[in-house]
């Protein structure tokens, strides 16, 4: 008799906890954070308080706000597009956001919470070392950031180190800075995939900055560096902008030529491919493939290395080329028009490859698209915050 009071007493507890657990993941708080599969965040670009704006990604693509977004990072933006590529980028470890505080000169540091949330960092923000920050660059806890200037001191545009500790502090490294002509226009700084080499763009000069990393974080530029874009043989476009190496092959560096001529025509939309060697050494590939866009300013890759994709600024397009062998590049379609708003900017690919984001300073949206191969297929976009100039951008 006991044990069938017992065997009796346990099915009731087991239908009364199926029922309990059947109402939780039929309630909307429990539905909506199942489908939860990452974060996105932008770089608002506000003065005089800068934030950062987050959503919630879903695996249908939508993107749902933060609770609390946009949070305050602590500087100031400028106020405007800060005409760069990844002016926001995540730690090593993803467990903090580092973005640029154009208007302040200043890098905030803040702590990514497990519901997507955003903390400041104790000690942060911290000055970028340099005039006008536009773009981080990191590697374990190397950090670079390049300063664009121009300031009134002759170092004010240049490159600098940090080391990102595992409480979040940003720490410069001694003697780490490598200033740059005042006017060069730094577009980017960016470490390859295995840390030991560092690229960065100069826009207005039409130059690649090529560096090996030393033991010391320090940076020793490559023979030759900076290379002249018409010096390459055979000479690539003006206007060296975005750039990213490729995911699979540390030594593949593709860079977008945002003119085409000398006095500034951005039609066609041009691509460059170099072999980056072991001392840093740039050698071009071939000539710049060109697209049917105009401006291309911002480059992503697909984590397989098989595709990347350019967004032109002029014509509001994405251009999406196929990677060959040894970095060979191959048009092979643009979206359509419309597709995207006016001022597109930085783009991000989701960590499984699946959707690209594209950041629109002109409209302050930002725009999905569903990934298949080099084919994108647009999703609805999403408005940023009132009075935001979204630039850079982190999706995890």
């Amino acid at each position: 008799m006991r044990a069938i009071r017992f065997i009796t007493l346990l099915v009731l507890a087991t239908a009364v906890a199926v029922v309990i657990a059947g109402g939780a993941a039929a309630s909307p708080a429990a539905a909506h954070a199942a489908s939860v599969v990452g974060h996105l965040y932008v770089n608002d670009n506000t003065a005089p308080v800068n934030t950062v704006a987050g959503w919630d990604r879903h695996a249908d693509g939508r993107l749902t706000p933060l609770t609390g977004s946009p949070f305050v990072v602590g500087g100031s933006g400028a106020g405007h597009g800060d005409v760069s590529q990844g002016s926001l980028q995540l730690s090593a470890d993803g467990r903090y956001l580092l973005a640029v505080d154009a208007g302040s000169n200043q890098i905030s540091v803040l702590r990514t919470r497990p519901d997507g949330s955003l903390q400041q960092a104790q000690g942060s923000p911290v000055a970028s070392g340099g005039v006008n920050p536009v773009s981080i660059g990191v590697y374990g806890n190397l950090v670079y950031v390049a300063n664009a200037g121009p300031g009134s001191n002759p170092g004010d545009t240049n490159y600098t180190g940090f080391r990102l500790d595992a409480g979040g502090h940003l720490m410069p490294i001694p003697n780490s800075t490598y200033v740059l002509p005042n006017g060069s226009q730094p577009g980017q700084v960016l470490f390859n995939g295995d840390g030991t080499r560092v690229a960065g763009t100069r826009i207005a000069s039409s130059q690649i900055d090529s560096f090996t990393v030393g033991s010391d974080g320090r940076l020793s530029p490559a023979p030759g560096s900076p290379y002249d874009a018409q010096s390459f043989t055979p000479p690539q476009g003006f206007g060296q902008f975005g750039s990213e190496f490729n995911p699979t092959d540390p030594n593949q560096l593709f860079v977008s030529d945002a003119h085409t001529g000398a006095g500034g025509a951005a039609f066609p939309g041009l691509v460059s491919s170099f072999t980056d060697a072991l001392d840093g050494t740039l050698t071009a590939v071939g000539a710049p493939v060109a697209n049917d866009g105009g401006a291309a300013c911002w480059v992503e890759i697909s984590r397989d290395g098989k595709f990347l994709f350019a967004v032109n600024t002029a014509s509001a397009s994405i251009s999406s080329y196929s990677i060959g062998s040894g970095g060979t590049l191959t048009f092979l379609r643009s979206t359509g028009p419309g597709q995207i708003g006016a001022g597109a900017e930085d783009a991000r690919l989701s960590p499984d490859g699946s959707t690209l984001w594209v950041v629109e300073s002109g409209t302050d949206a930002v725009t999905g698209f569903t990934v298949d191969g080099g084919t994108l297929t647009p999703l609805a976009a999403v408005p940023g915050p009132l009075g935001a100039k979204l630039s850079g951008i982190v999706v995890n």
